[in-house]
């Protein structure tokens, strides 16, 4: 297996739907940064989304993806034995999709909201840290993204009203 890409769990393979799930079509795989992989692949799998449906169509899209997320995670963490195993990139998937769908959809804030959504869910400030720690299984991998959303939602939202305004 090459330095680039995550070997799978024992038992479980590529085209197994709980990999395809967790790992967003093996983007998760890749190395360095799976989480960054993640967050970029959901971006460009949001744009048809986006552009057909709007906000309220990518917000469905986004509670979907927590929702089998949830369950592809939990398969994921017990074939793995690992209680957070980074390759899982589904909840960054759902996260980046509900700050997309709260931004206008402009190139700028889209940018905004992924690089701040990568800033927050890797500082992981107060409450994210203790959210993650104490809430346990795949609840805990999926519900720290869905607060860097937040967070990363108000910060672009700041940031970009401040850039068309200045």
């Amino acid at each position: 297996m090459s330095r680039y890409l995550t070997p799978l769990p024992q038992g479980l393979r590529f085209t197994d739907p709980v990999v395809v799930v967790a790992t967003f079509g093996g983007s998760g795989l890749l190395r360095p940064a799976p989480g960054t992989w993640g967050s970029i692949a959901a971006v460009f799998a949001a744009l048809p989304f986006a552009i057909l449906g709007g906000p309220v169509v990518l917000s469905i899209a986004a509670i979907a993806a927590f929702l089998i997320g949830l369950w592809a995670t939990e398969k994921y963490i017990a074939a793995s034995g690992n209680h957070d195993p980074s390759e899982v990139v589904i909840d960054e998937v759902a996260a980046m999709w509900l700050v997309m769908a709260a931004l206008p959809p402009n190139p700028i804030f889209y940018l905004l909201g992924f690089a701040f959504f990568r800033l927050f869910d890797i500082w992981k400030p107060w409450p994210i840290r203790g959210l993650e720690k104490r809430v346990a299984g795949e609840m805990g991998v999926m519900v720290d993204d869905l607060v860097a959303a937040i967070y990363a939602i108000m910060a672009a939202w700041i940031a970009g009203i401040a850039f068309f305004t200045a």
